[in-house]
């Protein structure tokens, strides 16, 4: 078992065991219960009633969060022409095409958070699919990340866009903001983020869909929240 430090031990004190909690008290208590000494995110662990192993209930997505997420992320555009220039004028932080595929396939290099392509550059893309799927920076139509419209694309992951996806036990993790936020702009977030999976839901899905949420911070103890 994974020994804990006396600050997370007099954290998890503040968080009564099987207690489910408003949105708002769980907030509350993620920024209370934040440890660490940098600014930490809010996570959110929502557990759902679905088997990954059915194509149909596997869900992957991206939203834009009305508050962002308190990281300016890293976007690389891999276009050409009139794309390319969109991108730029969109203030992507990398654009490129064949030049910049060549630079992470020979120099591992790997200096962005996000890659943005169009539709045309998917084949090349898809040469380097060992070293970025890993990585989990492929490109995917279902997050918005291969687009023709690459200057919107980047606008919205600079306003806070986060993806989202089911693992092999169903569960989608995500972050809504920093613990800095004031409580009124996690919940905002928070809100959005929930409304997305809900909107998505599989219609083979029976029965309860979401079987429970959890807030955290990236050091803190987990908090469930009530769900209705």
């Amino acid at each position: 078992m994974k020994k804990r430090g006396k600050k997370y031990l007099v954290a998890t004190e503040k968080v009564q065991k099987n207690k489910l909690y408003t949105k708002e008290e769980a907030i509350n208590l993620v920024k209370e219960t934040s440890i660490a000494k940098f600014d930490e995110a809010v996570e959110i662990a929502v557990k759902l009633n679905v088997d990954s192993k059915k194509s149909d209930q596997q869900i992957r997505g991206a939203i834009v969060l009305p508050n962002g997420t308190g990281k300016n992320k890293r976007v690389l555009v891999i276009a050409k022409a009139e794309a390319a220039k969109q991108a730029r004028e969109a203030n992507a932080d990398f654009v490129g095409d064949v030049d910049m595929l060549n630079k992470i396939e020979k120099e591992n290099w790997l200096d962005f958070d996000v890659i943005i392509a169009t539709p045309d550059m998917m084949p090349l893309l898809g040469k380097l699919g060992k070293i970025l799927g890993p990585k989990g920076l492929m490109p995917n139509p279902k997050t918005g990340s291969v687009t023709v419209d690459v200057k919107k694309a980047v606008e919205d992951v600079k306003k806070g866009k986060v993806e989202y996806r089911t693992d092999n036990d169903g569960n989608v993790h995500g972050i809504i903001g920093r613990v800095s936020f004031e409580e009124g702009k996690l919940l905002e977030n928070l809100n959005v983020f929930m409304d997305e999976i809900i909107k998505v839901r599989p219609s083979s899905v029976k029965g309860n869909y979401i079987k429970s949420i959890t807030l955290s911070s990236t050091m803190g103890p987990g908090i469930k929240i009530i769900i209705n």
